[in-house]
């Protein structure tokens, strides 16, 4: 069994209270997203503002091809941090700079790359650099930083995903296990926006629940903060919410 800290344990108990040795059982217990969100803000205690964090588990088998999920969603509030945006293209520097892009070029963005730079947070490129940029993938691809069209970061309208993603639009991918992981604001936030910024990505999830996923889709999601414990969500309260 895992041993968790003294901290983790206080934390635990300021959520739920006085749940005597059972505390663990009762935690696990799922609750509706408002409560959930109550409880993450609660024991946000970290000496920074922490991210709040969405854990999804899914009945689905990644390693066909029609399930392994991916794609984007904008979040009404955003996930409070500023987004570094590099736009890799031979003729739209000035129109992604405009649009609020840190950085645009082509070689010597490149040749940056070639040296194991790596310090964005998105990547969006026009099609005729993938070529060049595709090169690069042992570098960008660990780091998820290769831009794909189903992402909507290979684009010729640079000005448009721009600012959709410094205005809060992310990407969600499920990884080998069938898990979607994802930051959807700050511990700092109102609660009723973090509430609408995960109504939206868990709608967006049950959406795209694919055609030959068999059995229960939405099987656990948990949300947490960047410090603290998970608090798991009623995952048939929100299908309902979103059917």
């Amino acid at each position: 069994m895992q041993k968790h800290g003294k901290r983790y344990t206080n934390l635990v108990k300021k959520a739920w209270g006085n749940a005597g040795e059972d505390a663990s059982a009762t935690r696990r217990k799922p609750v509706s997203i408002s409560e959930a969100v109550s409880k993450v803000k609660q024991t946000a205690s970290a000496k920074f503002d922490e991210s709040v964090d969405i854990a999804i588990n899914l009945g689905i088998d990644p390693r066909k091809a029609d399930q392994a999920i991916r794609g984007t969603v904008s979040l009404p509030h955003g996930i409070g941090k500023t987004v570094r945006v590099t736009v890799v293209t031979r003729n739209q520097e000035a129109a992604a700079l405009a649009a609020g892009a840190d950085e645009a070029g082509f070689e010597p963005i490149l040749e940056k790359i070639r040296g194991g730079w790596t310090d964005t947070d998105v990547i969006i490129a026009t099609p005729e650099v993938m070529g060049e940029l595709g090169k690069l993938g042992r570098i960008l691809g660990p780091r998820g930083l290769m831009p794909n069209p189903k992402s909507g970061t290979v684009t010729q309208d640079v000005t448009t995903a721009v600012k959709e993603v410094k205005a809060g639009k992310i990407e969600y991918r499920v990884d080998k296990a069938g898990n979607v992981h994802a930051s959807v604001g700050k511990a700092s936030f109102e609660a009723p926006k973090l509430v609408d910024n995960i109504n939206m990505f868990l709608g967006t999830i049950i959406r795209a629940k694919p055609a030959t996923a068999k059995g229960q889709y939405l099987k656990s999601v948990t949300i947490s903060s960047t410090m603290g414990p998970g608090f798991k969500i009623d995952a048939q309260e929100a299908i309902k919410a979103h059917g």
